[in-house]
C-alpha cells in the first residue's frame, strides 16, 4: 500500500519539504507520497480527525504556526517535544490494530548538526530573535551547544512563552528583551539565531547595516524564502558567517525520514536532499 506524508502549517506554499523528502524517498526506494497542505491553528483539530484512523499516513511534518497546537493532538511525546512542548515531527505508530501518533522535535538536532557544520562546536554568548515555537528549539539547540545564558528579542514580550518554557525545561537562563535594542546588542554576538518568518527581520537589518562593521560571529537565519534574507546579506556584509535555514531544514528532515520510513539516511540520500534545493553536499 502507498503511504502518505505531508508538511502542515499556513503558509505552506513556499515550503522546501516536499522537495527534500521526495527526493530522499525515490532514493530509498520506499513508496511515500509526501505534499504540503496549508492548515491553520484553528484547522488544525479537524484535520488531525480526518486522518484519524486512515492506514496509509505515515507522519507529518509541522511548521508554523502549528508547533505547539500539534502538541495536544498527540497520542505520545518524546523526547525533545516532550521537554519542550513543542513539535514538529508526528510519526503515526500502528500497534496492534491500533494507530498511535507521536510527536517528536527534530529541529533542535537540526539546529545543533548546522551550527556545528559552519564549524562552531561551542559558544558562550548567544542570542535568538523571535519567541515562538522555533526559538524554544533553538533554546535547546544553545544548551547542548555549551550555552549557558542566552537573550531572547522578541516584539511583544506577552509572546514568548515558548522560549521561556524551553529554558526553564533544559536549564538554561534567559532574559526577554525588546527587539528595539537587538541590533547593537547581535553585533558582537558570536552565536544569533533568528526564528523570524520570511522578511520579519528585514528592519532589524537595516538598523545593522546602519552600524559600524566591526565583525560579527555566526548567524543561522531558519527563513529561506526568499534566500539570501536580507538579514543575512546584512551580517555577511558585516563579516559574519551565515548558515542558511535550508541547512538547518535538510537535518531536521533527515530525522523525519527515519521516523517515516524506517530506512536509514546514508551519504546517498543526503546528497539527493541538498540537490533537490541547491545545498551543496554534506558529509552526514
Amino acid at each position: 500500500m502507498s503511504r502518505r506524508a505531508a508538511v502542515l502549517g499556513h503558509p505552506i506554499s513556499h515550503s522546501k519539504s516536499p522537495a527534500m523528502h521526495t527526493a530522499a524517498y525515490a532514493t530509498l526506494g520506499v513508496d511515500i507520497d509526501y505534499s504540503a497542505i496549508d492548515v491553520t491553528v484553528e484547522q488544525l483539530p479537524d484535520f488531525m480527525e480526518s486522518v484519524r484512523g486512515d492506514e496509509s499516513w505515515c507522519g507529518l511534518s509541522v511548521t508554523m504556526p502549528l508547533k505547539s497546537a500539534m502538541v495536544r493532538e498527540m497520542d505520545d511525546v518524546r523526547g525533545a517535544g516532550a521537554a519542550l512542548g513543542v513539535i514538529n515531527t508526528v510519526a503515526f505508530e500502528h500497534v496492534g490494530g491500533s494507530i498511535r501518533r507521536v510527536g517528536y522535535n527534530t529541529d533542535v538536532a537540526g539546529i545543533v548538526d548546522a551550527v556545528r557544520y559552519a564549524g562552531l562546536t561551542s559558544t558562550t554568548r548567544a542570542a535568538v530573535l523571535g519567541g515562538g515555537g522555533t526559538s524554544a528549539a533553538a533554546v535547546a539547540a544553545l544548551r547542548e551547544l555549551g550555552v549557558r545564558h542566552v537573550d531572547v528579542f522578541v516584539r511583544d514580550a506577552g509572546r514568548a512563552g515558548d522560549a521561556q518554557a524551553a529554558a526553564a525545561a533544559v536549564g538554561i537562563s534567559l532574559t526577554i528583551r525588546p527587539l528595539s535594542e537587538a541590533a547593537t546588542a547581535v553585533a558582537g554576538t558570536e552565536l544569533v539565531i533568528s526564528t523570524f518568518p520570511p522578511r520579519a527581520a528585514d528592519g532589524l537589518a537595516d538598523e545593522l547595516a546602519a552600524l559600524p562593521a566591526t565583525g560579527a560571529g555566526v548567524l543561522l537565519d531558519v527563513a529561506y524564502d526568499p534566500w539570501p534574507s536580507r538579514l543575512a546579506e546584512v551580517w555577511h556584509g558585516h563579516g559574519g558567517a551565515v548558515v542558511p535555514g535550508l541547512e538547518m531544514l535538510m537535518y531536521q528532515a533527515a530525522e523525519q525520514i527515519r521516523l517515516f520510513s524506517g530506512c536509514d539516511v546514508n551519504a546517498a540520500v543526503i546528497d539527493v536532499m541538498c540537490d533537490s534545493v541547491g545545498l551543496p553536499r554534506r558529509v552526514f
